[in-house]
């Protein structure tokens, strides 16, 4: 079975089990939904969502049979994934964001960087990408006007050049 990664546990909130969890998906009511399967580490244990909840920029998820902070401090920074075969298709042009994770970062055919994350903004999401010619973080929107190619087998992105963007 394929994962995908949804979110991060980056702490415990309140003593009822609360779990702080940093989304990485922007299908929070689909992929977070009361009585859904959410896979937990890299070994994918199986939890099943009691609640969730936005928070200050958060998710409070809490699963069935660990309502108790006793029985999920152990989860701390640990990633949640979902199946793939529980998450629907998306269109053509459409990604997942952990799909667009860690994608070698092109411009005019050379090697310019690496995508560290794909962040959510009012408009349009951005790839936050470190170049690594100088080590530093660039914001680029995830939109057309600045997207050549998008090649997942490849583990590929093709920006368009332009003076400023990188």
């Amino acid at each position: 079975m394929e994962y995908v990664v949804i979110g991060k546990i980056v702490n415990t909130f309140g003593i009822k089990g609360e779990l702080k969890v940093y989304s990485y998906t922007d299908f929070v009511k689909d992929r977070f939904r009361k009585g859904s399967t959410v896979y937990l580490s890299e070994k994918y244990l199986p939890f099943v969502v009691n609640s969730c909840r936005e928070h200050k920029g958060f998710l409070l998820v809490s699963f069935k049979d660990h309502e108790d902070i006793n029985l999920v401090e152990k989860y701390k920074n640990m990633l949640l994934y979902k199946a793939r075969e529980d998450i629907k298709p998306l269109k053509k042009g459409e990604y997942y964001f952990s799909d667009l994770r860690d994608l070698e970062v092109y411009v005019d055919g050379e090697n310019v960087g690496k995508v560290k994350n794909v962040e959510e903004g009012i408009r349009n999401n951005n790839l936050r990408i470190v170049k690594y010619a100088d080590k530093k973080e660039y914001l680029v929107p995830f939109l057309d006007v600045f997207i050549e190619s998008v090649d997942l087998e490849s583990k590929r992105i093709d920006i368009i050049k332009m003076e400023g963007l990188l």
